[in-house]
């Protein structure tokens, strides 16, 4: 019997924890495989093991896993096949299928476009659009973020469309939003490139609205799930 096995990144948020929990509720409703099960890379429960244990033994002979990544970096090339080797040893006759992460893909560039237009919906030639990564040492991200960032600029007819990230890479949130604010005489979206809420989110409302306290003209999107994109993209990657 086929079971699906989607894997989060993990929070130490409470409130982004059960935000995944409920949007990944939606997707389950949707999909008719009759097993589904999801389960977390670190730092929120279930783990990884627990979760294809109970793909097991609510019946499953093979299981596709669909990782809940926007970009392949370290956990999708290293750590989560890591872990499926181990289970793979564990339990022999059980089939494993690992899917891809999304990548940059049109839909999902569609997606975002829509969102900062639903954001700012007289959005002008003189605003800007700074994108926020996670942040990766692996360079296939930054060529990603590259081809994200021409993809945004031809969607939208903004003044500036830059990249920044959270952690590990440079420019860092704080240097590109002051890098961007300085070249732009309208109002500066950010746009994080981040599935879910969570403390890293956390951290950008909190510089964000702070900007806006001191009269600075900058607005906030939210996680990219708050679009339905994403819910179509992982029905369609469960069950390709």
């Amino acid at each position: 019997m086929k079971a699906i096995l989607y894997v989060g990144h993990g929070t130490r948020s409470k409130n982004g924890a059960e935000e995944v929990r409920e949007f990944m509720g939606r997707i389950m409703e949707r999909s008719e495989v009759p097993i589904q099960e999801l389960c977390f890379l670190e730092l929120t429960d279930p783990p990884i093991e627990e979760g294809f244990r109970r793909c097991v033994e609510r019946g499953a002979t093979e299981i596709i896993v669909v990782p809940l990544f926007l970009l392949a970096a370290g956990h999708i090339k290293e750590d989560i096949p890591k872990e499926l080797a181990l289970l793979k040893e564990k339990y022999p006759g059980i089939t494993i299928k690992m899917k891809d992460a999304f990548g940059v893909q049109h839909k999902i560039l569609d997606g975002m476009a829509e969102l900062i237009r639903n954001t700012v919906p007289e959005l002008s030639a003189a605003d800007s659009v700074l994108i926020v990564g996670r942040g990766s040492s692996d360079p296939g991200i930054h060529v990603a973020f590259s081809e994200i960032v021409c993809g945004i600029r031809d969607r939208l007819p903004v003044n500036h469309v830059s990249v920044c990230y959270l952690a590990t890479a440079k420019p860092s949130f704080d240097e590109g939003l002051e890098q961007i604010l300085q070249m732009t005489q309208g109002q500066v979206v950010v746009l994080p490139y981040l599935l879910f809420s969570g403390l890293l989110l956390s951290e950008v409302n909190h510089k964000v609205l702070k900007r806006q306290k001191h009269g600075q003209r900058i607005v906030h999107t939210g996680p990219l799930s708050k679009h339905r994109v994403i819910e179509d993209l992982i029905i369609d990657k469960a069950s390709e």
